[in-house]
């Protein structure tokens, strides 16, 4: 039985995903945004061992948060799934920083650096990284915009780097398909249930290729893509800029 977190997991495929490590019998801890999602949360996976709940897009509350995991750990597992997608493009965060980079690239790098180091990690990028912007422009200015794609790809250039920082543990990123959620909307063609499997399978299995690191999975295959997630001085590069901001060091 293993102990895993997963952020972004009230509803949509973190959800999805805590339901069938819950039936698999493993300890999952959920995430929500606040307390109205939290109540739907716990109705929805009252199986679940414990429910946090903290605003990603604030620094202040992703730096609570991250105690609060370590309070309640150690983890074997960490799923970095919460996201945003569309309706907060022009956005910014009480900490002036574009919500899409404050939620879906700082809230995993922050909490990567703050949560007790678990055996394996989970990163969900997508395959929109492939339109993602390499150049990291300073996410500080106040006109930059960060697109989803952005920082799906600063999602995989994270997993990439922790790879290769963290050799002791299991980091792999997902892309799980466009699917029929909230998020990827009722016309998406991807399967549904293909779409939260992977990153659970990754959490907890003891088949050698779910034993990997580095890597970028597709339902449960490795798959390509951007070889710019592996060059070590734009990882260097997002690290820097994201301890910039946040005044935390991945170490």
């Amino acid at each position: 039985m293993a102990k895993i977190f997963i952020t972004g997991s009230a509803d949509g495929l973190g959800q999805m995903a805590a339901k069938l490590l819950v039936q698999q019998g493993h300890q999952v801890v959920l995430h929500a945004r606040n307390e109205a999602r939290a109540k739907n949360a716990r109705l929805a996976v009252p199986e679940a061992t414990n429910l946090l709940i903290a605003d990603l897009s604030s620094i202040a509350a992703t730096i609570n948060l991250a105690k609060e995991v370590n309070t309640l750990g150690p983890f074997d597992a960490v799923i970095h799934n919460a996201a945003v997608f569309k309706g907060v493009e022009t956005k910014r965060s009480d900490d002036d920083l574009p919500m899409t980079f404050a939620i879906n690239t700082l809230a995993p790098y922050l909490l990567t650096c703050l949560i007790d180091k678990p055996k394996r990690l989970v990163y969900m990028s997508s395959d929109m990284h492939k339109g993602g912007d390499p150049h990291l422009t300073d996410l500080t200015n106040g006109t930059f915009l960060s697109t989803y794609s952005d920082t799906k790809l600063h999602d995989l250039i994270l997993t990439m780097a922790v790879a290769r920082k963290w050799p002791d543990v299991f980091v792999n990123a997902v892309h799980p398909g466009w699917v029929p959620t909230k998020m990827g909307g009722s016309a998406a063609p991807d399967n549904l249930q293909e779409g939260f499997q992977t990153q659970a399978w990754l959490a907890v299995s003891n088949e050698v290729a779910a034993k990997v690191t580095g890597r970028y999975f597709f339902h449960q295959k490795e798959t390509d893509f951007l070889k710019v997630a592996n060059d070590i001085v734009i990882q260097e590069q997002l690290l820097t800029l994201c301890e910039s901001i946040s005044g935390y060091r991945f170490t």
